[in-house]
């Protein structure tokens, strides 16, 4: 494998949020992944839902965790195309996810580092190692795209 693992899990996080973004919903992906081996993948359904709650991250481990019959998912990493909300990571850091990777930041929700940095060591009885900016480019122009194409169309009725 060329790409290296991070890059190998974002691109699946990727193919999520294109899933997302063709059913209308905000492009954002999520997959979980132990020992190298993918246990849940999900993408926003808020919309198709009319559930706020209905975060790609929320939904892939809650997935996961009916998968592995556990909610610890302590031996288990979340590749997330954007930086995880306040809500999603404390969803992460009560299952126990051993390690959170992101790829886009969000400047407006960002809960990691952009607007708050609620998984930082010593707050909380857990806190998942953190790795950010994978595949950040992509991740970030399929949500400016989205948006873009959103106003377009607002614009235009």
């Amino acid at each position: 494998m060329t790409e290296s693992r991070d890059e190998h899990f974002m691109a699946l996080a990727l193919a999520q949020a294109r899933e997302a973004q063709a059913l209308g919903e905000v492009p954002i992906g999520a997959v979980v992944v132990r020992q190298d081996e993918v246990v849940a993948a999900a993408h926003n359904l808020r919309e198709t839902w009319a559930d706020p709650t209905a975060h790609a991250e929320v939904l892939a481990l809650r997935a996961a965790s009916r998968r592995l019959g556990t909610w610890r998912l302590a031996e288990c990493d979340l590749y997330v195309t954007l930086e995880p909300c306040l809500m999603c990571a404390g969803a992460m850091m009560l299952a126990r996810v051993r390690r959170l990777v992101y790829g886009a930041s969000d400047a407006k929700g960002g809960a990691i580092e952009s607007k708050l940095a609620v998984l930082q060591p010593g707050l909380w009885n857990h806190h998942p190692e953190i790795s950010s900016g994978i595949l950040a480019g992509e991740c970030g122009m399929i949500l400016k795209d989205f948006f873009r194409r959103l106003r377009d169309r607002s614009g235009s009725e």
